[in-house]
């Protein structure tokens, strides 16, 4: 017994859908993949900076602390 011909379209559809689905879920995955890759390189950026403020303010004590013990 074949089916009719309404619910052989019915389940094409339900098969485009699904292939739609993954194609769209793996594209959003490969953007939130880059979202991520970007947010660590900002973090990292953002520590990287702080760390050259702190060495920059610890040369900048030392400095004056040599200068103090040498008067």
């Amino acid at each position: 017994m074949s089916k009719p011909a309404g619910d052989e379209a019915a389940t094409d559809l339900t098969a485009a859908m699904e292939e739609t689905m993954q194609r769209l879920q793996g594209r959003f995955q490969a953007m939130s993949d880059q979202l991520e890759s970007k947010n660590i390189l900002h973090e990292m950026g953002t520590r990287i900076d702080d760390l050259e403020n702190n060495v920059s303010e610890l040369m900048t004590q030392a400095g004056v602390e040599e200068q103090a013990a040498t008067k």
